[in-house]
């Protein structure tokens, strides 16, 4: 079980966080030093607890680098006891506002398997949650694969795949069985193209995250409409449906579907 790590617990921890935080970061970036200065005098009273590799402070979300100090996307960067930090913001990826939401899903050890990674935003924090866990990230934008192959060179969990995630047979060989999948695509038939890939890689008992794009599937019926179609059309293909959380106000018309698949 995971064990929450909480400090800055009073004016004292405050004070001797604040300049032995200040001395580590100034030995490896005098700007970052800088900048942390300002920020932490800022945020210095705001309630913060690590979890692994996920830091919560205040109302934000960070991941452990797992590069050292490397912003992929533009995002902050700050540093904590010695260890950098990104921010994951919940309007750039779903996946954060659904820990926003409803906390991280049990994401077992394993390989991942991530349709629709773009351009690697929400793959670059995965990567920082589970070092140690293969990420087969799919996309079949070129433009978008480009920056996410070169993502790759940097994070050796990143095996990046340029395909059809509505075609997994041309992948499977190379990817094998998976514990997890996460899906993020913005397509009309996304229940249909989950349950493809589940069939074909996800392992007995092995985790999905579906993010449902309700605009993508039906513009003129109600988003709890799609989302109960989506939780049926699911069951009905031999998986198991844990929850359904909208990730309103983050991700307007969209859901997290958290899927188990069955065991036969």
């Amino acid at each position: 079980m995971l064990q929450a790590l909480p400090y800055d617990q009073n004016i004292g921890d405050l004070d001797y966080l604040f300049w032995s935080d200040l001395i580590v970061c100034l030995t490896v970036d005098h700007l970052s030093a800088i900048r942390y200065i300002f920020k932490r005098a800022i945020t210095r009273t705001m309630p913060t607890e690590l979890i692994e590799n996920l830091l919560r402070k205040g109302d934000k979300l960070y991941t452990r680098d797992l590069m050292g100090g490397q912003s992929v996307y533009g995002e902050e960067v700050i540093c904590v006891k010695g260890a950098y930090f990104r921010e994951w913001v919940p309007w750039r990826s779903k996946l954060s506002a659904l820990i926003k939401r409803d906390g991280l899903p049990e994401i077992p050890e394993g390989d991942i398997l991530y349709l629709g990674a773009a351009q690697g935003t929400t793959v670059s924090h995965i990567s920082d949650l589970f070092p140690s866990n293969n990420i087969h990230a799919v996309e079949f934008s070129p433009t978008s694969y480009r920056k996410l192959a070169s993502l790759s060179r940097r994070r050796k969990n990143i095996i990046p795949i340029l395909e059809d995630a509505f075609h997994p047979e041309r992948y499977a060989p190379m990817v094998g069985p998976v514990r997890s999948i996460y899906q993020d695509v913005s397509q009309k038939d996304q229940v249909g193209m989950f349950m493809k890939n589940g069939n074909m890689m996800l392992g007995e008992g092995g985790l999905g995250i579906l993010m449902l794009k309700a605009r993508s599937v039906d513009v003129t019926a109600s988003p709890d409409v799609i989302y109960e179609k989506a939780r049926s059309e699911l069951i009905g293909g031999g998986f198991k449906v844990l929850k359904t959380v909208p990730l309103d106000p983050f991700q307007v018309d969209h859901a997290a579907i958290i899927i188990r698949k069955s065991e036969r």
